[in-house]
């Protein structure tokens, strides 16, 4: 990635935007799963013995799970605007040449070059 001010600017703005995307996101989903957890809580709920049971149990954790990923995903995006402030943004953290641009538009908080990226899911 280039180091010009517009390139930096677009970047931060772009990683803030998917940040705070990300922010709306597990504020919706902290507000599901509490809904849940509440509605649960009124109602004396077996969710082994309750036809119902199975599904709230179902949906509580894979809500759970879709929080735990977002909030990774945040985690993510934090670490990309701090190399993006050390001016280490864009540049594979192995190998240690550019990420292309294309790599970034599609997942702007990637660490990796393709190549590195395929070697390391071997």
């Amino acid at each position: 990635m280039s180091d010009s001010y517009e390139d930096a600017a677009a970047t931060r703005e772009r990683l803030t935007a998917a940040r705070a995307a990300t922010g709306a996101q597990i504020a919706a989903l902290s507000s599901d799963y509490d809904g849940i957890v509440a509605a649960n809580a009124l109602v004396a709920v077996d969710d082994e013995h309750d036809p119902e049971g199975s599904s709230t149990a179902f949906e509580r954790a894979h809500i759970g799970s879709l929080l735990g990923q977002a909030r990774d995903h945040l985690d993510t995006l934090d670490m990309a605007l701090e190399r993006l402030e050390r001016g280490e943004y864009g540049r594979c953290e192995v190998c240690g040449e550019p990420i292309p641009r294309e790599r970034l538009d599609v997942l702007p908080a990637a660490t990796t070059c393709v190549r590195c990226a395929a070697a390391r899911s071997r």
